[in-house]
């Protein structure tokens, strides 16, 4: 079994910055949470953020700067429409029905593409959108955590990453490959 990261595997960017972004010209309330989102970012980058600070600020972010539960969902298609040319076509080609994404992204977002990611296997973020609040970070340990709760011990033949916080993965897997604008290279 494969296992892929998203962001900055096999889509070229931060998925979740991004779609902030693409909401500003809808809301412009979000222009105020964008230092406290590029800060987030940066740390996560640098491997010195801890999951309840993250959640914090993504609940912070949905309850202050949205204006109602479903505009941040309403915004998916649009957003796929015009940032699905940053999907790597060449890493989405190497994954298989059995294989699995593993992402810190939000459900809502990855759900937006799933007709064109060959696989069900996914591992995400859960938004309660009634609440708008996080109900489960995919993020740093949990990822093993969540993949653990679905697939038991079965071991990660590959996985592709790009970035060290996913340095748990690591471990349990045979092969790993980091992934830097779609060009691999093998460090496990």
């Amino acid at each position: 079994m494969k296992v892929f990261d998203f962001d900055n595997t096999l889509y070229h960017g931060e998925s979740a910055v991004d779609l902030a972004l693409f909401m500003i010209k809808n809301n412009r309330r979000i222009i105020l949470y964008l230092p406290k989102i590029f800060i987030n970012l940066i740390k996560y980058k640098l491997c010195i953020v801890r999951k309840e600070k993250m959640v914090r600020a993504i609940n912070d972010f949905m309850r202050n700067a949205l204006r109602d539960k479903n505009e941040i969902y309403e915004a998916v298609e649009g957003f796929w429409g015009k940032n699905g040319h940053k999907l790597d076509r060449k890493m989405l080609a190497k994954i298989s029905h059995d294989d699995v994404i593993i992402t810190a992204g939000p459900d809502f977002l990855i759900n937006g593409i799933r007709g064109i990611i060959n696989t069900d296997h996914i591992i995400s973020s859960r938004i309660d959108s009634e609440k708008m609040k996080v109900r489960y970070l995919n993020f740093g340990e949990n990822k093993v955590k969540g993949y653990k709760a679905l697939y038991g011990d079965k071991r990660i033949e590959c996985f592709y990453t790009d970035s060290y916080n996913d340095k748990a993965l690591m471990e349990i897997s045979d092969r790993v490959f980091i992934v830097k604008k779609g060009r691999l290279t093998r460090i496990k």
